[in-house]
């Protein structure tokens, strides 16, 4: 099995210090996480993580069912790029005097989908979406014209096939609790747990 890129989509109760107990099952089996964010998701008091790394697909399943053991955690998937929708957003500041000299903004501005966001006497910041080749492409453009700083945010995520995590949610709310023993689908397939 060969190493490829994963995106894991982690649903969790936002307590302090479990970013760093996830941080830490990941450096634990070496594995380098490429990107990484944070923040709320569509239920109140939920928050999504947003991982990606570059590994097999046997690692990650190991990896999301021992992210789903911690306590905080409901539910972890992963994904290739095929089943997910991606985007990450990239910053540029450059010299003002450079780019109005050099380079037509407005083509600047077509070509790469780049906005000012803010423009200085002595600098300009402009900013894309897209995926990372699309944002380095740019950063290739700026680079001989004088690139000050440059900065791309984490990877954020939405599942195509998804029926979306809040409505499982309230399904497993609306079960009835019971003494019997059944399959906990926010721990995993094979995971059994027993309710009350």
């Amino acid at each position: 099995m060969s190493k490829q890129e994963f995106t894991i989509t982690v649903y969790t109760e936002n307590q302090v210090g479990l970013l760093n107990r996830i941080a830490i099952i990941f450096s634990r089996r070496k594995i380098n996480i490429e990107s990484m964010n944070t923040s709320p998701s569509e239920v109140e008091g939920i928050h999504r993580f947003t991982i990606v790394v570059n590994e097999t697909e046997e690692v990650i399943k190991k990896l999301a069912r021992q992210i789903e053991k911690q306590v905080e955690v409901l539910k972890a998937y992963y994904n290739t790029g095929d089943e997910i929708v991606w985007q990450e957003l990239a910053l540029y500041k450059v010299s003002t005097d450079e780019i109005a000299e050099k380079v037509k903004v407005e083509r600047l501005l077509r070509e790469y989908g780049a906005r000012a966001v803010a423009i200085r006497k002595d600098y300009t910041i402009f900013e894309t979406t897209g995926h990372r080749e699309e944002t380095d492409r740019l950063v290739k453009f700026l680079e001989p014209l004088g690139l000050i700083e440059f900065v791309r945010s984490a990877r954020v995520a939405i599942i195509k096939a998804s029926e979306g995590f809040h409505e499982k949610l309230r399904q497993f709310e609306r079960q009835e609790p019971g003494e019997e023993l059944v399959e906990n689908e926010f721990l995993g397939q094979n995971e059994e747990i027993f309710t009350m």
